[in-house]
């Protein structure tokens, strides 16, 4: 049996809006843009992703589901896709509601604040996961049973944890250089682990869909459905699965209606469905109907971003470091205060995508990282992150400041 395990990932980001240095001391508000046609316009954004992506694509998953008995799918959705979801497209949350109760769409656990905590504070990282399951539970009535971490950070350390907290799988890149010979088609195990199984991405077959496929200097192109079933045979002959990880913005908003992408989906699911010997599966049960090829050890960090495939996309210079090292040691002061406001956009301000439009880097990785920013550069995407982060600090400093003031008052009031 050829199985494709289909995995889709929603998120949108809360983009920081400009906020300079004359904000500092009296503007908490950090994720409203007053102006509706900038980039950082969060409410204008997702509205926008909604129309060209969320929509149409959910509506055509929800048409498929009711006509292909064999389809299926996985999902992840973040914290902040959710909650943008529920204030400006409840319909969205309406559809993942009504899809989640068909039992054929699995939502996969991560961190709520699609954050790279685990890299700094795992007791954070696991309480954010925590947060996530509650939330998904709450929305949709349904446990996490696989977990993937923010971008595709995993390492051997991720998998043992995912063990530990009682996932059955976990997802990674396939990434060659890990891989080395080996198939991404296959469940694996991870180094040091005894239950917890692995899917790694299939990112040739994934990346021509969710890259390739618009683009008219690729030597393949147009991506015919006939050539990629074409190549999905092929691929199987190395292996069972077929495992196309993508974003879900990869359908309408990365890449454009007009290019065919909707019918391109729906094809590609009518003719697999079709064929005895092939069918879908979701990734819980591609862990639970195969045993372990091999075991696959990643004691570095590997994530499916840029061309390293590594962490630079977030931590590759200065700026993100100090970014990131500011925030992670503020944290023992920020619970003390139990201001739940203040809590909130401290988790917030951990959002991956922070420090993404930091990136430096140059060439195609570059390209891409400038495409997402709503930035003008990286220097000023740092710019107002610190001038957040130094508004952030005068409010831990007020709650310091309080206890004084009530022992003064209680005082004077006794004179």
């Amino acid at each position: 049996m050829k199985s494709i395990v289909l995995y889709l990932h929603m998120h949108q980001p809360r983009r920081l809006k400009h906020y300079n240095i004359f904000s500092v001391g009296y503007d908490h508000e950090y994720w409203t843009e007053k102006d509706w046609f900038a980039g950082t316009n969060n409410e204008r954004i997702f509205k926008k992703v909604t129309e060209k992506s969320y929509r149409p694509m959910l509506e055509r998953l929800e048409k498929l589901i009711n006509t292909y008995p064999g389809f299926k799918f996985s999902i992840s959705l973040t914290g902040s896709f959710m909650e943008q979801a529920e204030e400006w497209a409840p319909d969205i949350i309406e559809s993942l509601q009504r899809l989640a109760k068909t039992g054929r769409m699995e939502i996969v656990a991560e961190t709520y604040y699609h954050s790279l905590a685990f890299f700094y504070d795992q007791e954070e990282f696991a309480e954010q996961v925590r947060i996530h399951q509650d939330r998904v539970r709450e929305l949709f009535g349904v446990e996490t049973k696989i977990f993937r971490n923010t971008e595709f950070s995993y390492n051997n350390d991720l998998a043992r944890w995912a063990e530990d907290y009682g996932f059955k799988g976990v997802l990674a890149e396939g990434w060659d250089k890990v891989l080395g010979e080996r198939s991404p088609n296959y469940v694996y195990r991870p180094e040091g682990c005894h239950n917890i199984k692995l899917l790694t991405k299939n990112y040739k077959r994934s990346d021509d869909i969710a890259f390739r496929f618009s683009d008219k200097t690729w030597d393949e192109w147009p991506l015919t459905i006939d050539k990629y079933i074409r190549w999905l045979d092929e691929d199987a002959e190395k292996g069972p699965l077929l495992n196309l990880f993508m974003d879900f913005e990869t359908f309408g908003e990365n890449i454009w209606k007009d290019t065919g992408i909707f019918e391109f989906f729906e094809t590609l699911v009518s003719r697999w469905t079709k064929e005895d010997d092939k069918n879908f599966l979701t990734i819980s049960e591609a862990c639970d109907s195969m045993e372990p090829k091999d075991e696959i050890s990643m004691p570095w960090t590997v994530t499916w971003a840029d061309s390293e495939r590594d962490l630079t996309a977030w931590l590759g210079n200065s700026m993100q470091h100090e970014a990131m090292k500011n925030l992670y040691d503020l944290k023992p002061e920020i619970m003390a205060t139990n201001d739940k406001d203040l809590i909130e956009d401290w988790r917030r301000l951990q959002t991956s995508d922070l420090v993404y439009y930091m990136c430096t880097k140059y060439f195609n990785d570059g390209d891409v990282h400038a495409y997402f920013s709503p930035y003008d550069s990286p220097f000023d995407a740092f710019l107002y992150y610190m001038n957040v982060m130094r508004d952030v600090r005068m409010r831990i400093d007020s709650h310091k400041k309080k206890p004084d003031l009530e022992v003064k008052g209680t005082t004077l009031a006794e004179k």
